[in-house]
């Protein structure tokens, strides 16, 4: 089956002006969702639907087609998902004659969904001839069970009505599990959008993410940054670690060769090591004194334990320079924590 992927990226955002512009983690928000979709392995074209010529140039830089720009009445507050697919599909069906057969919905607002994610719901649609589309959905933070219209004359009215006895009353625990549309990635087939006028169809498979993180405020966009900071974890980078106050305690009165070791900083460095960085061992000891300790270090460094490439002296070079005065150990023992959760989130 052909498969399209479809940008949408309107230019007039009132919340936050160009918002698919914005920079996450360097880049445009545009860009991501494009360069997303073009790594999915079963997405065959990626297109973006823009009302911008300059989106549109950004687009086509980030390695999308963008064959037409979307009339200005498709490009409002107001506009709908479906008439942006539907306008999309007309105009390659006139004028290339081509009909692909599963349409792949990729928000810009939605920095953080991963190539795997995009894989996983098209694979679910090819899978399913049954269904209609798949929708990406995570756990809704509060049940609407316990969510109530307020009325006229100030009553309040159940949200939801239900066979359970007043279920607002009842323990969360109890009550059935609900899902909310996070907008990372949605599948349908084009004859849903075509022949039943509808983004979803009525068979609609669930795609279960873990959170939501549609940028929709500027707030969004920090916090996803933040959440994020350290999600990859860093390879074929060089850190410098200075020795005395970080690989090793500091020595009492300057003598060097009664130095300890700190364990601790011994296997973050081993870790940074085997995931592929180059370490350099940084140490100004004797600078002062003129004393020559490069022999009684380097047998320090291989009792201890510590797997480097380089011991150097004077002034470092590198991507990273870590001491207790500049990076903090603890922030970078943080900082590769937070990857490690993530990384195993994501192959859990």
């Amino acid at each position: 089956m052909s498969v399209l992927a479809l940008v949408p990226a309107r230019s007039g955002s009132k919340s936050i002006p160009h918002k698919n512009l914005r920079s996450f983690r360097g880049k445009p928000l545009l860009a991501l969702s494009v360069e997303q979709g073009r790594a999915a392995r079963n997405v065959d074209r990626v297109l973006v639907s823009t009302d911008s010529p300059h989106y549109r140039d950004l687009a086509r830089a980030a390695g999308a087609e963008a064959p037409f720009l979307r009339p200005s009445g498709l490009a409002g507050d107001s506009s709908t998902d479906l008439e942006v697919f539907a306008h999309a599909l007309s105009w390659l069906e006139e004028h290339e004659g081509y009909r692909p057969q599963v349409l792949v919905h990729l928000r810009p607002t939605y920095p953080t969904r991963r190539v795997e994610d995009v894989e996983r719901v098209v694979d679910m649609l090819l899978a399913d001839p049954t269904a209609d589309s798949v929708r990406s959905v995570t756990r809704a933070p509060h049940s609407p069970y316990k969510m109530w219209r307020l009325q006229e004359g100030g009553f309040l009215r159940p949200l939801l009505e239900s066979a359970l006895r007043e279920p607002h009353n009842l323990p969360r625990q109890v009550l059935p599990e609900i899902y909310l549309q996070n907008a990372a990635v949605d599948a349908v087939r084009s004859s849903v959008v075509r022949e039943h006028h509808s983004m979803s169809g009525r068979r609609v498979l669930a795609y279960v993410m873990e959170g939501m993180r549609d940028i929709d405020e500027g707030w969004d966009l920090a916090q996803a940054e933040e959440d994020h900071a350290g999600e990859e974890l860093p390879r074929g980078r060089t850190f410098v670690f200075d020795l005395d106050g970080v690989i090793a305690v500091l020595a009492p009165g300057g003598d060097y060769a009664r130095a300890l070791p700190h364990p601790p900083a011994i296997a973050l460095v081993n870790r940074l090591f085997d995931l592929g960085n180059r370490i350099v061992v940084h140490t100004a000891r004797g600078s002062l004194t003129g004393m020559d300790w490069a022999e009684v270090t380097r047998e320090q460094l291989r009792r201890w334990g510590v797997r480097h490439h380089e011991l150097r002296l004077g002034k470092p070079a590198g991507d990273y320079y870590v001491d207790d005065r500049m990076i903090s150990l603890a922030a970078l023992e943080a900082w590769i924590a937070s990857a490690s959760r993530e990384a195993h989130r994501r192959t859990a």
